[in-house]
Formats: C-alpha cells, structure tokens, sequence
C-alpha cells in the first residue's frame, strides 16, 4: 500500500483554516443580500451591511476596551480605501452583469493575489500551489457559468478590476499583520471608511423606508459581514497565503448549498463535479502547504 500521510496540520495550517468560517460567513450574507434585494437597492445594502457591522465591531471594542489608535493609519486607510474601490467596482459588474459573472470575475482575486505575491510579499509559494488556484476558480466557472456578451466588455472589464482590487487589499492585510496589527482593528477602519462612502451613495438613490420586519435581515447582514471579514483577516493576516486563496472558493459551495436549502434550487451533475473540483483544490492546497513545512 502507498504510504498516506495524513496533513499535520501545523499552526499556520490551523489559522488558514479561518478562511473557511470567513466562506460560511460570506454566504450567509449572500443569502441575505438576496431576501434583501426585494425591498432595497444595492446602495442601503452596502450601507446597512456597514454600519451594522461598524455598530457590531465598535460595541465589541468598547467592551473590551481596545486602542484605535495605531502608527500604520495610512496602511490602515489604504487597504480601506483599495477594499472600498473593489466593492463598488463589484456592484457595479453586478448592475450591469450576469449574476455569476461578476461574481466569477471578482473570484480572479485569488489568481492575481497569486500573480502579486512574489512583488508585495516576497513569498515564493511551490508550483503546485498555483496549480490548485488555478483549479479552484476552473470549479467556480464550472459551477457559475458566466456569460459575457461584446457589449457586456465595459462592465466586464470593471469586475476584473473589482478583482484585482480585492487581491490588493489582501495584500494589504498581510501586510498589516506583519506589522502586528490585530484584525479587529483592520476591520474596524475598513467598516467605518465604507459605512462613510455607501452612506453618502446611499444618498444619492431612492430611500426606501425601514419597517421593524426588517431588522432581522440588516442586523445579521452586517453581524454575518462583519464576521466573515474578522474571520478573512486572520486567515490572511496569519495563514498561507494561497491555502487561505484557495479554501476561499468554498464560499460559492456554502452558497450554493443554500440555494439548494431555502430556495429548492437544483445542481446538475456538472455543476457536483466542480464542486468536487474545488474541495479537491483546497485538499490538495493543504497537503502541498504541509509539505512544503
């Protein structure tokens, strides 16, 4: 018999791990995003989800009593700010896009966090690890299929960027971890500069009035959001950088697992195998990562 090793799962394996709470998270706020979309329009959702969030994150440091302040508010205010860029340039696709292909297009993050590693982090990961990123987001179209029509090339292009942006601003976060910032406060700045921006967004659109049967939904949007970020932050701040890039594919699994659950949305059978090819992109992922000590 071949001699199987199973994954040690050392330390920084462990905290990649954190990316898969951070995927659950995200889902879920997917999930409400779309209970949402029937009363509001994309600017009170952004806004909503921020400043739930922000109150969530504030009452979490007040109780605790943690400092705000911080020598790296620059880094601090550029990771905001390049955060904030890829989620409006995100939204954007989505006006103007086929759902799965901007949501496809803002996954190229993990192919261009791959790209920017060596430049910003000086990390080298193995080939092999490329490989399965590149595996993961062949089970994201799979399972997405996006379209992109000629005169889609605008909007396109944009949803691109929404993911290079993204790439960027995980960049961003490890490089606040290097220097020891602690992941609440990179959320914190991070909530605050987007509750600001989608609020005067906000302001521009139609208002829609809020009813008390709407709380539930905003309120775990934001908790959901806010988690799923504190939990992103870690995983990037303290694990492998292109494990915690390919475990992020599973948030399209988680969400189409709710799909399937709340809205007896059906899976062919194609859409099973690229399912199967991401958990194979993050299996594989763990075991070279854990190979490579």
């Amino acid at each position: 018999m071949p001699n199987f090793k199973l994954p040690s799962f050392k330390l920084p394996h462990l905290r990649s791990l954190w990316m898969l709470v951070a995927a659950l998270g995200f889902a879920i706020m997917g999930a409400l995003v779309k209970v949402g979309a029937n009363k509001f329009n994309s600017a009170e959702l952004v806004f909503y989800r921020s400043a739930f969030g922000l109150v969530f994150i504030y009452a979490y440091i007040f109780t605790k009593k943690l400092p705000l302040a911080t020598p790296f508010m620059a880094k601090q205010m550029s990771r905001a700010l390049v955060g904030l860029a890829s989620l409006i340039l995100f939204f954007y696709a989505i006006a103007h896009l086929p759902l799965a292909t901007a949501i496809t297009l803002n996954y190229t993050s993990a192919l261009f966090l791959a790209i920017f590693m060596p430049f910003f982090l000086h990390e080298k990961p193995k080939p092999i690890l490329y490989g399965t990123v590149l595996l993961g987001f062949i089970g994201v179209v799979l399972l997405l299929k996006p379209v992109l029509n000629q005169r889609d090339v605008l909007a396109g292009a944009l949803g691109l960027l929404s993911g290079m942006g993204a790439a960027l601003a995980y960049i961003h976060v490890k490089q606040l971890g290097k220097l020891n910032e602690p992941d609440w406060r990179t959320v914190f700045y991070f909530t605050f500069v987007s509750t600001i921006a989608s609020g005067i967004w906000m302001l521009t659109q139609h208002f829609t009035p809020l009813a008390l049967a709407d709380m539930p939904t905003l309120l775990g949007l934001g908790i959901s959001a806010t988690i799923a970020q504190l939990a992103m932050t870690r995983a990037y701040r303290t694990g492998h950088t292109l494990l915690v890039a390919s475990l992020a594919y599973t948030t399209v699994i988680f969400a189409s697992l709710f799909g399937v659950i709340f809205w007896q949305e059906s899976l062919s059978l194609s859409e099973y195998t690229a399912i199967g090819l991401i958990i194979l992109s993050g299996v594989i992922s763990i075991y070279a990562t854990d190979n490579a000590g």
